[in-house]
């Protein structure tokens, strides 16, 4: 039976938005070979030679996507780079790509996180006639709906969707099971579980959480907020939430989580975080579902057999799931000198049915009707959307979290109080609203 993410349950989470791993491959990839795969790339052959520049964070989620755009779509005049980075280095990338009339890309790997800041700023080209002109060609229409309106703004196409990635809790079934654990459903159960590890195994940091002072701890946050039942900015008064108990109880349920974690948590990102889970240093831990399929692979950890997949808990008994929901696409940036045809053509060949068919089980692809039965977490993942939070994002949303997170670090590091905290992110998202009218 196919297992994949409940479509109605992916329509009701993103329904109040337009909506955040090398050796070579291919000519101009140096990421591995091994997740590309051939596919029909039907361009015209362009007069004049040709460089296609993709930017594209590396995983083994997203690596199927753009690999498959260079060994397919590199022939004739036509040549498609993509060097390896991580997601810190392609959000930097992306910004400063943007930033000025002359870009250094032609393809950028974007998500629902931040399509309506670009769309509303023109920074993105809308795709809606080059999606209607190349439907039948590439089957386009087989492309979830409710991820091509999360790839949306004010009813403009700005990404062609590749796949979803929500939050999963990976864990050490054997462990949990030789010191009678079950995956925790809240905050406090995932805390008593870390202390039966650390007493039973004399493991020091059982949890494993990407709280990355420079993107991943505004996620976290967000996601401890939003299971809590508030926004960053409340959608009927237009007012930032940061004042609420609710933002300060988010502050207060992770910094209970600190006593089970590396102090240099707030150096970590999900690659890190692997590694803590390779090793053997970590029991769990709490990652986008693109990262999980790594942890099955014998080559990566002799600990393959023994992990096992779940949703992420609550903060509180009965709240909703710690988590995010994000859409992953492709776009095309405003200052492309590129033939805009060329290059969505090469997004559509990257996402065919073919290419999305090979990136199961390490991605949960956009297109309709795809067999997930492979992959080990799919189940974990329909079961935490369901229980997931509505999903905020919003023009405004970007620029606070940018500014909010100094202000979190500081927090979680013990610099200033939860108070000071919840008064200086106060005061950064009014100037942000302020700022935007």
């Amino acid at each position: 039976m196919a297992i994949g993410l409940n479509k109605k349950v992916l329509i009701s989470c993103l329904a109040v938005t337009t909506l955040v791993g090398l050796a070579g491959c291919g000519a101009g990839s140096k990421t591995a070979e091994k997740t590309s795969t051939k596919v029909a790339c039907d361009f015209t052959n362009p007069p004049a030679a040709t460089t296609v520049n993709v930017l594209a964070y590396n995983s083994s989620a997203v690596d199927p996507y753009s690999n498959t755009m260079v060994s397919s779509c590199t022939r004739e005049n036509v040549t498609v780079k993509h060097d390896p980075i991580d997601f810190p280095g392609q959000v930097q990338k992306t910004t400063a790509t943007l930033a000025s009339d002359s870009g250094s890309y032609d393809i950028l790997e974007t998500y629902s996180f931040v399509i309506p800041d670009y769309g509303s700023r023109q920074k993105l080209v809308p795709l809606d006639d080059l999606f209607a002109k190349y439907s039948d060609e590439y089957k386009l229409g087989d492309l979830d709906e409710s991820m091509v309106k999360a790839m949306s703004y004010e009813g403009k196409l700005y990404g062609v969707p590749m796949q979803a990635q929500t939050h999963v809790m990976a864990y050490r079934k054997d462990l949990f099971d030789k010191n009678g654990i079950t995956p925790p459903t809240t905050f406090e159960e995932m805390k008593a579980a870390a202390k039966k590890l650390q007493d039973a195994e004399g493991m020091k940091y059982p949890i494993a959480l990407p709280w990355l002072a420079s993107g991943d701890i505004g996620t976290a946050y967000r996601a401890v907020l939003s299971s809590l039942g508030k926004f960053y900015v409340d959608p009927s008064t237009k007012k930032p939430n940061f004042d609420t108990p609710e933002a300060g109880k988010a502050f207060e349920e992770m910094k209970g989580l600190l006593p089970y974690m590396d102090p240099q948590v707030t150096t970590f990102d999900q690659p890190k975080v692997q590694q803590q889970l390779f090793n053997g240093t970590a029991a769990m831990g709490i990652m986008f579902s693109g990262r999980m399929v790594d942890l099955t692979k014998p080559e990566n950890t002799k600990f393959a057999e023994s992990f096992d997949f779940a949703p992420p808990p609550a903060v509180l008994e009965g709240g909703k799931t710690f988590g995010t929901l994000s859409v992953d696409g492709w776009s095309i940036p405003f200052n492309t000198k590129v033939d805009k045809d060329l290059l969505f053509e090469l997004i559509s060949a990257s996402v065919s049915e073919d290419a999305s068919k090979a990136s199961i089980p390490a991605a949960y692809p956009a297109r309709k009707g795809l067999d997930q039965s492979a992959s080990p977490y799919a189940k974990a993942a329909d079961t935490a959307i369901a229980n997931m939070a509505e999903q905020e994002s919003q023009t405004w949303l970007p620029p606070i979290n940018a500014a909010s997170l100094p202000i979190i670090t500081e927090v979680i590091s013990g610099k200033i109080s939860v108070a000071e905290g919840q008064k200086k992110m106060q005061a950064a998202a009014e100037k942000v609203l302020a700022d935007s009218t």
